[in-house]
């Protein structure tokens, strides 16, 4: 009695099916993890950038002495990559200016992130006539007894 011999195993057309299903595979997973890293590195360039830029405006905000034009520069120690570029314009009211920050590659110039707001500071000479105004009208009670 001998027993009818069996192929235990795999062919080679299977192995080779294996093979590409591995191979399909391990291509998708690369290219999913290569996108993630570009993407964590670009979101990385934005929120460095859109903090440089808030950075700025703050700067004026706090300095004061607003004068319409354009200024640029490197963004400093740490941040080489990086360059800014500041208009300031007025904006069609007293004392309102429009202040606009682009940060760009330092490489090509390419525009990473842009930042636009109003800022308003009151105008010099606006606030000479108010204080004459009022001292005015203080001596004007003073002198009526008022």
């Amino acid at each position: 009695m001998n027993a009818p011999p069996f192929n235990s195993g795999f062919s080679l057309i299977e192995v080779m099916v294996a093979i590409l299903i591995l191979g399909v595979a391990l291509a998708g997973l690369t290219h999913g993890i290569t996108t993630a890293l570009d993407s964590s590195k670009e979101s990385e360039l934005q929120t460095t950038a859109a903090l440089f830029a808030a950075g700025k405006i703050e700067t004026l905000r706090a300095e004061g002495g607003l004068e319409n034009g354009d200024t640029d520069g490197d963004c400093g120690a740490g941040l080489e990559m990086y360059h800014w570029k500041q208009t300031i314009s007025d904006a069609g009211i007293d004392g309102l200016h429009d202040v606009d920050v682009v940060i760009e590659r330092a490489q090509d110039n390419q525009e990473i992130y842009e930042l636009k707001t109003l800022l308003f500071e009151a105008p010099a000479n606006s606030t000479a006539n108010e204080a004459g105004t009022a001292k005015a009208s203080q001596s004007k009670s003073r002198s009526t007894g008022q």
